[in-house]
Formats: structure tokens, C-alpha cells, sequence
């Protein structure tokens, strides 16, 4: 049983290599895609596309956002080209994950760096797409994204809440779990890898997500 008088109101998903494993390879597939887009449609070295990546992600939070701001790139083409993958040779459904997600009293929401159309998707194929109430992509939060503090601000008000200290952003990269806290989240890393100042807590079982938000 699930205490209802959880202090948590909301929680943000992060979705790739959150909601499904990152050891299925689909995260790695796409990072691919964004390789082979820098190299063949804007024409940019390929000795030079994994040093541009790591700066655009690191300075901009993700690779897009660096394209938008040096390079002449159409976003929509961008992100219809690097999510263009067979999901089903990725993704399996997790029924002990959905029963965990469909017990939680809480209003779930996905906040992610991708677009809704991959988001719907990935949901789709994990059989959870009736999970969510809404997804906040990377187009509702433009011109920033995670871990920019504004995305957060963004994605609350998005949400209608007013009170970022009874949400909560679950996310595999700690950097995100971090900036969470920054803005007043409660944050939860979702990775083998934790240290405290990472996150509030660490998730490694969604069955035991439940405890972990009743604790927090």
C-alpha cells in the first residue's frame, strides 16, 4: 500500500535510458543518428563531430541547442532524422514497472530533452503511454533544456504547479538531479552510479519507488 498523504504532488520522468535500461543500446543508437546528421547533412568532419557534440552538450546542454545557435539546422528535420530507429528491436515492456507507476497517487508527467513525437513512442512501445498526463519536451522549453534552472521553471509552470518542493525529477544523469535541486525539486538518479550531493536519493528498482518518494 502506497501512503496517500505523500508530500509529493508531482514527478517528472526523464525518458531515454530512464525509463527503459540503458543497456537495450537505444540511447547509444540515437547518439549514432546525431553523428551521422552532423556529418551528412551539415557536412562537418568526422573527426570533428565527438569533440563539436561534447562541447554543444556540455555548454548548451544538448547537441541541438549547440546546432540551433551555431549552425543553420532545421529542428523539426533534426529530430525527426536522429530518433528515426526501429524501437521495437530496442524496447520491451516492464509489467512489474507500469504496476509500480499505475499504483503511485501522484501526478506523473515526462520531462525530457527529446520531442514529443519520440516521447509517445518510446511510451507506446513500453506500454505506458496512459501513464503520463502530459509530456514536457524539448520544443515546450525552448530556448533552454536540461539542466538549464529555466527549463525546470519552465516545466513547473507548464505543470501548474506553484510549489517546486513537492516535485520531484527522476532522471539518469546527475548533472539534471542536480540543477533539480538547485531550482527546489526534490531529485531522484536513476543509476548504479550515486554519490549525496547527486540527488536526494538513488533508484535502481522501480519497485521500490514507492518508499523512496515516502521517505524523501
Amino acid at each position: 500500500m502506497y501512503n496517500r498523504k505523500m508530500k509529493i504532488t508531482t514527478i517528472f520522468f526523464d525518458l531515454d535510458d530512464t525509463l527503459y535500461p540503458a543497456r537495450v543500446g537505444l540511447w547509444a543508437a540515437i547518439k549514432e543518428r546525431m553523428n551521422l546528421y552532423l556529418r551528412e547533412e551539415l557536412n562537418i568532419p568526422a573527426e570533428e563531430v565527438p569533440v563539436l557534440r561534447e562541447k554543444y552538450f556540455l555548454q548548451y546542454g544538448t547537441t541541438l541547442r549547440g546546432l540551433q545557435a551555431h549552425h543553420q539546422v532545421n529542428t523539426a528535420d533534426y529530430l525527426a532524422f536522429v530518433h528515426d530507429l526501429p524501437l521495437q528491436d530496442f524496447l520491451t515492456p516492464d509489467p512489474l514497472q507500469r504496476e509500480t507507476l499505475a499504483a503511485l497517487p501522484t501526478r506523473n508527467l515526462i520531462f525530457t530533452n527529446a520531442d514529443r513525437f519520440h516521447a509517445q513512442r518510446v511510451l507506446t512501445h513500453l506500454q505506458l503511454q496512459d501513464l503520463f498526463s502530459e509530456i514536457v519536451d524539448v520544443n515546450a522549453v525552448a530556448p533552454y533544456c536540461k539542466p538549464m534552472p529555466q527549463s525546470f521553471e519552465l516545466a513547473l509552470q507548464l505543470a501548474g504547479e506553484t510549489d517546486p518542493t513537492q516535485c520531484v525529477m527522476i532522471d539518469d544523469l546527475s548533472r539534471t538531479t542536480q540543477a533539480a535541486r538547485q531550482t527546489g525539486l526534490k531529485s531522484i538518479l536513476f543509476n548504479e552510479e550515486y554519490r549525496p550531493q547527486d540527488a536526494d536519493a538513488q533508484l535502481t528498482d522501480w519497485q521500490k519507488l514507492p518508499e523512496i518518494l515516502e521517505n524523501l
